[in-house]
């Protein structure tokens, strides 16, 4: 597949689920908004075919074409019926047939962005996330936004940003501050100053270390700021538990972003405590980035 970082625009991981039909919605008007265009990819896993008929072999095959096919078919429908008249948004599809998560890890070298559902037709109803999504959140090479077909995304509200001072933390808060320019909303920036949920019975003055906390938040996002003078920005300081209080805001948010990794985190991991947790309970569409 191309290096070439505008061959798909946004991705959209397609397989027939409603939360699949959620996230073409979701990428129509992000489409719109950066007036870039749309690929809709379905990827078909080879099926393995224990006995040795070959007739078996190509029906399998012609019955995987189809069923691509119709998918496929379903996702434009959903894809047009959502697409603002005004608004041109080129939209094609594909169907590509190999495993299904190193497939589409492979498509994210080529797009701005890949938008999944939380879980896929293969997932079990108690599961969060499903192996798809979670794969391409822990592998992809661009922005996973990841949408959940509970979403009550408030399309009035702010965008909220969960800032740490991490590298990844550090890309989100560049991508956050362009969502909230593109949509015309708020930027509601929360650093939560301390990971523990319980603290020491010692006496210690937690004034100063939010004191602390706010001069470092106002330091990181001045520059941004300045960048985009139209963004309204709000800070939260909470003072633990920042997956908690993401989730919390996320109630009242059109979108959430955090980096992939935090403070926490070290090189060799891949996806940080706080970005999955706010991916798996977000009431708003969550988008991971990646340093």
């Amino acid at each position: 597949m191309s290096d070439n970082p505008t061959q798909y625009g946004i991705l959209v991981a397609v397989d027939g689920s409603p939360e699949s039909d959620t996230a073409v919605s979701w990428a129509v008007r992000e489409a719109a908004l950066r007036k870039a265009s749309v690929t809709l990819l379905h990827v078909q896993a080879p099926v393995l075919v224990t006995w040795p008929i070959s007739t078996a072999e190509s029906a399998i095959a012609e019955w995987q074409g189809d069923s691509s096919r119709q998918i496929l078919e379903r996702a434009e429908k959903i894809f047009h019926s959502h697409a603002p008249a005004s608004d041109a948004v080129r939209v094609r599809t594909e169907s590509v047939a190999a495993p299904i998560v190193p497939a589409l890890i492979e498509a994210t070298r080529a797009a701005l962005m890949v938008v999944v559902g939380n879980r896929g037709t293969g997932s079990q109803e108690r599961l969060a996330l499903g192996s798809v999504t979670a794969g391409l959140l822990h592998h992809a090479h661009c922005p996973v936004v990841v949408v959940h077909t509970r979403d009550a995304a408030d399309s009035a509200g702010p965008v909220v940003l969960g800032i740490d001072g991490s590298p990844a933390s550090e890309a989100a808060t560049r991508l956050a501050f362009e969502e909230a320019s593109l949509r015309g909303a708020d930027l509601v920036a929360m650093h939560a100053w301390s990971d523990s949920t319980v603290f020491p019975a010692i006496e210690i003055d937690w004034h100063l270390y939010r004191d602390e906390a706010e001069e470092n938040l106002a330091e990181r996002l001045a520059g941004w700021q300045e960048q985009y003078p139209d963004v309204h920005v709000q800070r939260r300081l909470p003072c633990d538990r920042p997956a908690h209080w993401l989730v919390a805001e996320s109630e009242h948010a059109q979108l959430v972003v955090v980096g992939n990794r935090g403070r926490g985190g070290f090189a060799g991991l891949l996806l940080g405590s706080v970005s999955s947790a706010v991916a798996r309970k977000s009431q708003a569409p969550v988008i991971v980035v990646r340093n």
